[in-house]
């Protein structure tokens, strides 16, 4: 039996939709991509992996504070 993760279906569909050129674009599957990244982010949030990236950006974040200080 195969399980697929939906945090790394959604992580596939978002990179495939990204690939797309963006003049082809309507407003509606603009708007369904923000949620489906959305939902992405809901999903890894609470990971240990979600809680990676937000330490890794928050440190960014903070290095670029000082740097304009």
């Amino acid at each position: 039996m195969v399980t697929i993760d939906v945090a790394v279906l959604l992580a596939v569909i978002v990179v495939v939709r990204l690939g797309r050129r963006t003049q082809s674009r309507s407003r509606n599957d603009e708007k369904l991509t923000v949620v489906i990244v959305l939902a992405l982010g809901v999903l890894i949030a609470p990971t240990s992996a979600g809680r990676a990236i937000h330490d890794i950006l928050g440190q960014l974040a903070d290095s670029i504070t000082q740097a304009g200080r």
